[in-house]
């Protein structure tokens, strides 16, 4: 019996190659029939960061509203990168936003938050781009190669396109 694909993972940090991969993403809801849930993990800050905040800004509402702030960006950027790739995408193809069940960003530590959430929602695939330095930083310990060793369900790194002249 042949696996089914009911629910994607889409993992993005946003990176140009992150919407690349998101066309995968949909192309694979779109042939299979699964749904899409989008995650954004912002990395969450180790306790020597914390206390280097906690220094430059001495009240305690300072350094919280400061770390809302940062969910608060990823969330405008993830939205924005989102308007883009549907602009870009053609008419035909826009009845695919209907297969996005769900969307969101959340402070942690990558790698561990995209095994768990995969598992939380119930995930058949995860789809996620591979690193912007290329496709050998991903292999040399990246998070896409974390998740993709720890990961027990099927993991699609997608690596970036061919640049083009002049892109780098």
């Amino acid at each position: 019996m042949l696996p089914n694909v009911n629910k994607i993972l889409y993992c993005t940090d946003l990176s140009k190659n992150a919407a690349y991969a998101l066309r995968y993403a949909m192309y694979l809801a779109k042939t299979t029939g699964a749904e899409v849930h989008i995650l954004k993990v912002v990395e969450e800050l180790s306790s020597d960061e914390r206390l280097t905040l906690q220094s430059y800004i001495f009240n305690q509402s300072g350094s919280e509203e400061f770390l809302k702030k940062r969910l608060e960006y990823a969330t405008t950027l993830l939205e924005q990168q989102l308007t883009a790739f549907w602009q870009e995408m053609p008419p035909e193809e826009q009845t695919l936003r209907a297969r996005i069940t769900g969307c969101e960003v959340v402070e942690g530590y990558p790698n561990q938050t995209i095994l768990e959430r995969s598992k939380e929602l119930d995930c058949d695939l995860i789809v996620m781009g591979a690193h912007e330095k290329g496709w050998l930083q991903t292999l040399l310990g990246s998070v896409a190669k974390n998740v993709l060793r720890d990961s027990r369900i099927p993991t699609l790194i997608v690596p970036r396109p061919e640049a083009h002249q002049g892109d780098e």
